[in-house]
């Protein structure tokens, strides 16, 4: 239960995949004619709004040589709640036969659903900068993007985070002194569904299964009478494999009792 150490990073995976998805966006720029006068990749950073609006306001007396670099991408957490609409079985489990030992089985109750809600900013000093990236990702949303997110490599488990629009507020700086640099922001915001989880165990792959059978209760101190016995068929048959069953009855009047600590009959 709780004190069990695991970490599976899903969190950070999500914020990675998130990140990634605005990591290539680039601008160009051209002169009246239409040519290309230049073009770059724009800067992507994680962190808060109020960050970069001071790194870009601390300038105001134009005497530093070096401010933030317009246009720019950021972005941050700003909410994890839980998701009760997509609550999974509490009793159903992942099993996978653990690596080459199979002999050994993990075993992993189904996750718990999440909703991780993100901020985008895209920030520029000139309004055509700023449209060209808006519309660079707005139409892979509508309103949602799906990711395919290796949620569990040791379980094999991959699962599909979709990332949700759901709301685009503008911002102009213009007004203000002559001095205060301008800043273009769209803040976009952002809902992923995924799930976290919880700690694998494992256990040894269950080969025979026996039932001794009495005609009395425990009180009265019976003798067993039958037993009956299960086995995979074939014997050599994984925890992953399609496989049967043999199963055996057998009829006893000796009066012995079976040892589970030594496996014996006594």
């Amino acid at each position: 239960m709780l004190g069990t150490q695991f970490y599976h990073e899903t969190v950070r995976k999500v914020v990675i995949a998130f990140g990634t998805m605005f990591n290539s966006i680039n601008l160009v720029r051209k002169d009246n004619s239409g040519n290309i006068i230049q073009q770059m990749k724009v800067p992507l950073a994680y962190g808060p709004r109020e960050k970069f609006l001071v790194r870009l306001r601390e300038d105001a007396d134009l005497t530093k040589q070096v401010a933030i670099t317009l246009p720019r991408i950021g972005f941050e957490i700003k909410n994890l709640s839980y998701d009760p609409a997509r609550k999974l079985s509490r009793v159903q489990k992942f099993k996978k036969v653990k690596g080459a030992n199979t002999k050994q089985l993990d075993t992993q109750y189904m996750p718990v659903p999440y909703n991780l809600d993100f901020e985008l900013y895209v920030m520029a000093k000139q309004s055509d900068d700023a449209l060209q990236i808006v519309e660079q990702i707005l139409p892979y949303f509508q309103p949602d993007y799906t990711l395919t997110i290796n949620d569990m490599s040791d379980m094999g488990i991959k699962k599909d985070v979709p990332v949700i629009l759901s709301s685009i507020a503008y911002e102009d700086s213009y007004d203000g002194e002559f001095v205060a640099r301008r800043a273009l922001i769209y803040t976009m915001s952002f809902t992923t569904k995924f799930y976290l989880y919880g700690p694998v165990t494992s256990s040894k792959v269950i080969k025979t299964v026996q039932v001794d059978q009495y005609l009395d209760t425990p009180d009265k101190s019976p003798k067993r009478e039958q037993r009956y016995t299960v086995t995979p068929t074939p014997s050599t048959a994984d925890a992953d494999d399609n496989f049967g069953f043999n199963e055996t009855t057998s009829f006893f009047q000796d009066a012995k009792e079976f040892n589970p600590e030594t496996g014996d009959d006594e």
